[in-house]
């Protein structure tokens, strides 16, 4: 499928959303419920997969479909077409606070592979597959498993990843140890592997998990500072335990007046 060449401008800091220029009869592709806004005249179409399929029957379309919901994505996707006769914009908006990464595949050698909940949107006939972890270790162990998502095409494709994102380049041979959780996206010629610790201590105690991402030269890496899962197990950790209000600040908590009142009106008749 010919890929659309697109115009783009990424806006914000934390919470950041890209704007997508299309020309007429120009398009493009959006993850489920992440547009944000769009101009009079872009028609919307939700499709199976990612719409590169649209030629190929009805089993193409299920095998594409297949492919995202393998990777814990929805089994649908939105075609966002310029219909008008102007040029027209579509922005899409990330889900938490981070970074909108543009990623121009056509450079990259046309494939990248990152992690399943990474991509946001991109041009028309990019192609969203799935990239299976050849290793045991690396399927059980590498915090995104065996499957994750890998991105084909020469077009231009959009990616989100929490908090800070650092580009590293690899040399042939050259190694980096990752915490797995902040591993983004990475080129096919990257190597990853899982690597045990090594120590108990630091095993158990050092809140790093037991395992992490060896990844070895050449190409180039992707990495996040707030990976979704260290952000949602901070927030659970903050949340009430045991419902109403939590009182913040008070270093009695729940053994003050308050606390005690609530327990008899709440029911804890023990």
């Amino acid at each position: 499928m010919a890929m659309d060449v697109v115009d783009y401008e990424i806006k914000g800091a934390e919470m950041q959303y890209v704007e997508v220029e299309l020309d007429p009869g120009e398009a493009a592709i959006g993850e489920a419920g992440s547009m944000m806004f769009m101009d009079a005249g872009i028609e919307m179409d939700t499709v199976f997969g990612d719409g590169a399929q649209q030629s190929g029957g009805f089993f193409g379309k299920l095998l594409g479909a297949g492919k995202r919901l393998i990777t814990g994505e929805s089994l649908f996707t939105t075609i966002y077409t310029n219909q008008g006769t102007g040029k027209r914009r579509v922005a899409f908006a990330s889900p938490y606070p981070g970074k909108i990464l543009p990623m121009d595949l056509r450079q990259l050698g046309g494939t990248l592979i990152c992690q399943k909940d990474a991509f946001l949107c991109a041009a028309r006939g990019v192609s969203l597959g799935i990239a299976v972890q050849q290793r045991l270790g690396t399927g059980f162990f590498g915090g995104e498993g065996f499957i994750m998502q890998k991105l084909e095409g020469d077009g231009m494709a959009f990616v989100h990843a929490g908090g800070t994102v650092v580009r590293r380049e690899l040399k042939a041979g050259e190694t980096l140890m990752v915490d797995t959780g902040c591993v983004v996206a990475y080129t096919p010629g990257v190597d990853f592997d899982i690597q045990y610790v090594g120590k108990i201590k630091t095993a158990l105690f050092g809140g790093e998990g037991l395992f992490l991402a060896r990844m070895t030269g050449p190409g180039h890496v992707w990495l996040q500072s707030l990976p979704l899962s260290r952000l949602a197990s901070r927030i659970f950790a903050a949340a009430p335990q045991r419902g109403g209000a939590r009182e913040e600040g008070s270093m009695l908590g729940g053994f003050g007046a308050g606390g005690l009142l609530g327990s008899v009106l709440g029911g804890d008749d023990e």
